[in-house]
């Protein structure tokens, strides 16, 4: 007769495959931030220090408080912690709090130290949907329940987003809370019209915003403007086919040095391509698929819906990032500036991320199994 238990250790596999990504992060990461260090010492040494202290540090840190966090205290406090990653994804709006880069004010500053706040707004986000559809499990065939509040939610974070402008992050959310609301059971004609009305509303920010229909033309045609819209693209691909079969080898990039915009950022894949070649880009992708495999293999073990979710909702959310990095960098999705999880320049990205894997891992460490 088989009995359901609950196991009291994390799964160290999982934490593996998230070790394994962090330290081959951090690797390419320094590697690539040479092309920086070449041109900015000063910018370079403040980039590495985000990266180790903000991002790694930090990110270490908040994974054992995660671990340590029952997945109950999340539940119960989602709606507050919603709230409160709207508003201080708003705050970036304020004079003196927040700040713009590249064309995007996306950032605050205090006291000078500096975050994206947005990646709060992506856990609050999936905590609290996790929330309302385990309490409305039941009744999420209902519009009311189901498709309508996703709709609300995505509606307000839209409005504090897309004036940034950030329209990566709303993707990002939206897709992901698709993913959710699929999982739970929801009706196939809600679905279709959730991603047509998407479809629609991002087509018309695609054709009525420049840098959007920049990016769609460039998608399009990857050689219509070689030295502007399309030059990212192309230089990335040019750093991927470099690389060959196994690559320049470690450090060895020539594209970082003065031809990659961001080679520590968004770039970053393009920088592994050409060091370690098509094999190395494999075993990146191999790890992501790993890393997704077993987070659903945690979350369908989880010991209800609302755990469940969440660890869903993450694994998703930090896979679904990856992929998109990479496919944009390999002209098979446009151009989108979303980092590559665990390995691109950002430390609140990096913290944020680690404290979501802390999160899984306290759910796996109260997983049921059956002997």
């Amino acid at each position: 007769m088989k009995k359901e238990k609950q196991s009291q250790s994390i799964d160290y596999i999982f934490l593996t495959i998230t070790g394994i990504l962090v330290i081959v992060g951090l690797f390419t990461f320094f590697s690539a931030s040479l092309g920086v260090l070449a041109r900015s010492e000063p910018k370079f040494y403040s980039m590495l220090t985000s990266q180790l202290v903000l991002g790694l540090a930090g990110g270490l840190i908040a994974m054992y408080v995660c671990i340590r966090i029952p997945y109950k205290f999340w539940r119960k406090h989602a709606g507050v912690i919603l709230i409160a990653t709207i508003i201080l994804t708003a705050l970036v709006y304020v004079p003196g709090l927040g700040f713009s880069h590249g064309g995007a004010k996306r950032w605050i500053s205090i006291f000078g130290f500096s975050f994206q706040p947005v990646e709060f707004l992506k856990i609050g986000f999936i905590m609290y949907l996790s929330a309302w559809l385990s309490w409305a499990r039941k009744r999420v065939e209902n519009p009311k329940f189901g498709i309508l509040p996703l709709i609300i939610i995505l509606a307000v974070i839209g409005g504090v987003l897309l004036f940034q402008p950030d329209t990566k992050s709303l993707i990002l959310m939206s897709v992901t809370g698709f993913g959710m609301l699929f999982l739970m059971g929801a009706p196939w004609k809600h679905l279709a019209l959730l991603v047509g009305g998407a479809v629609v509303l991002f087509g018309i920010l695609a054709f009525t915003t420049p840098y959007l229909r920049e990016r769609v033309a460039t998608f399009i045609d990857p050689s219509s403007d070689p030295a502007g819209s399309s030059y990212q693209l192309q230089q990335s691909l040019i750093a991927l086919g470099s690389g060959g079969v196994f690559g320049r080898g470690f450090g060895q990039s020539i594209q970082k040095f003065s031809y990659l915009p961001e080679p520590q950022g968004d770039s970053i894949f393009a920088v592994i391509g050409e060091e370690f070649g098509f094999v190395g880009c494999i075993i990146v992708i191999v790890l992501y698929i790993l890393f997704a495999m077993r987070g659903l293999w945690i979350s369908r073990r989880a010991p209800d819906t609302f755990s469940g979710l969440l660890a869903c909702g993450l694994v998703i959310l930090i896979t679904l990032q990856s992929f998109m990095n990479i496919a944009s960098i390999t002209g098979l999705f446009p151009l989108t500036g979303v980092p590559l999880v665990f390995m691109s320049q950002g430390g609140t990205s990096l913290l944020i991320s680690l404290a979501a894997v802390g999160i899984i891992l306290r759910i796996s460490k109260e997983r049921k199994q059956t002997n």
